[in-house]
């Protein structure tokens, strides 16, 4: 038996060895191979088309709801949250040395002394310290590791990370943050380890990262891509193939990581272990020394690399594809519709190149008897009938005949599959011993001739024996077959 499914296997791979020129996609996997180091030595590893991650904090543009919400307007001394007899902390927006503007959160981390943006102090309590920052892009970006965001103040009690995929029209709440998200939000508190693949999507509230007032040490809060994407790619993302292949068919999976803005709420800040004191407020604001954002531009698999054209981020499109994202076939090129490349590699994965116009009107035209439809899908490729095969569904794979369309070849030298003791004739057709019938032997024949005859399948192992063993008996008592 093994050697019939060896066979099986070694014809099926020569078909689609065959068929592979008609793939024009597969060779454009040689514009995206990867340099992978082994301690072997170096190798290639050919996969989709997307330019190398990078810390895009180099390419947003910032900006504060509300516009005067950065310090120093009005020269102001700064207290401690720990020690508030320690206001030593001026903000002069009219000193360079003393000024906290917004893009000092994205300078350098580590400078000495120590940079930072640094809001108004809350100066209106008992109203809200209300600040939005928003982060943009200009094009869509797709996130590779966590956000890391570090605050030179306490961390905020209250924090909402948003995202926009429409350049700000429209905002999804990416994650809460809050020392108490019960009495915040009105959510039972979650940390990002309590996942599974089937609530990755989920949009969680954590304390973990707005409790404790150490803030000294304490700074960073995180949201965290890295662990979601081990619940697909496994410890250390070691299973890529796995994770590659979840993206690859999971739209809502793509997305979540698909962003063209940020935005930070900042609801409340740090107060301490006790109530707020309103005779200090100096000692309560918000500030940050570090955005920390990883990701690559979103190319929809068709490019290789990314650009900053004219202050503006754009894809460098391959497989005859064009616009900021790669998003649309070129004109002339429209020969099946758009669609985004594969994460997988060859031969499972396609980069869906987009064809000539003249392709599809004078070729990726259906066989008519061994298709489905009579044009193609929106792959470029026909949708073939049961054992059809090919772009145009015009060959046959192993174990079918051509006859007016693919046809099973019955008991053919790879395929023995005749039932109930039935014999292959001309290697075409099974020829059944009573009361068996049927293109395998696999049905009972009705009627006056054949007797009474059960409804249920011959295929049922016990009800097969059965068969067998009356059959057996009655040429035992009467030396022939019954009728």
């Amino acid at each position: 038996m093994l050697l019939p499914s060896l066979l099986s296997l070694l014809a099926l791979w020569a078909t689609l060895c065959l068929a592979a020129p008609h793939f024009p996609s597969w060779g454009h996997y040689d514009l995206c191979k990867t340099q992978v180091h082994w301690d072997q030595g170096v190798s290639w590893d050919y996969m989709a088309c997307q330019p190398e991650a990078a810390l895009l904090t180099r390419f947003l543009k910032i900006r504060l709801d509300p516009p005067n919400s950065t310090c120093g307007e009005t020269p102001e001394m700064y207290c401690s949250l720990e020690n508030p007899y320690m206001c030593n902390n001026e903000c002069d927006a009219r000193t360079p040395e003393l000024a906290h503007p917004p893009e000092l959160m994205l300078d350098e981390e580590g400078r000495v002394p120590n940079t930072f943006w640094q809001s108004v102090s809350w100066r209106s309590f008992p109203e809200p310290l209300l600040v939005n920052i928003t982060l943009s892009w200009g094009k869509s970006i797709e996130l590779t590791e966590d956000i890391i965001i570090t605050f030179e103040s306490g961390r905020p009690e209250q924090l909402v990370l948003e995202k926009s995929l429409d350049h700000g029209r429209t905002w999804q709440p990416y994650q809460f943050y809050a020392a108490d998200c019960l009495n915040s939000f009105g959510m039972e508190p979650r940390k990002a380890q309590d996942l599974s693949p089937a609530s990755v999507l989920d949009i969680i509230c954590t304390e973990e990262y707005s409790r404790g007032y150490v803030w000294k040490v304490e700074k960073t809060i995180r949201f965290e891509i890295q662990e979601r994407f081990a619940l697909f790619g496994g410890p250390r993302l070691r299973d890529m193939a796995s994770l590659y292949g979840r993206l690859d068919t999971t739209k809502d999976l793509r997305d979540f990581f698909t962003l063209t803005d940020l935005r930070l709420r900042l609801l409340r800040p740090a107060t301490g272990p006790t109530s707020v004191d309103p005779l200090k407020l100096s000692k309560y604001f918000y500030a940050i020394s570090n955005l920390d954002i990883r990701g690559r531009c979103k190319c929809s698999l068709h490019a290789n690399n990314c650009i900053l054209e004219e202050g503006k981020l754009s894809c460098e499109c391959e497989h005859n594809t064009t616009g900021p994202d790669c998003g649309r076939c070129k004109k002339g090129f429209q020969g099946r519709p758009w669609r985004a490349g594969s994460y997988l590699p060859i031969p499972k994965g396609t980069a869906n190149v987009c064809l000539p116009d003249t392709i599809t009107s004078d070729h990726c035209k259906c066989n008519s008897e061994g298709s489905l439809h009579h044009h193609c899908n929106d792959t470029g490729y026909c949708d073939c009938k049961e054992g059809a095969a090919g772009p145009k569904c015009d060959k046959c794979l192993p174990g079918y005949y051509w006859h007016r369309g693919c046809r099973a070849s019955v008991c053919d030298n790879l395929l023995t599959r005749c039932e109930n003791g039935g014999v292959c004739e001309d290697n075409g057709r099974c020829r059944c011993p009573a009361p068996y019938t049927g293109l395998l032997c696999e049905k009972v024949q009705c009627g006056k001739e054949a007797g009474r005859c059960d409804s249920q399948s011959p295929r049922d192992p016990t009800l097969h024996r059965v068969l067998l063993l009356l059959t057996a008996l009655l040429i035992a008592a009467n030396g022939r077959v019954p009728l």
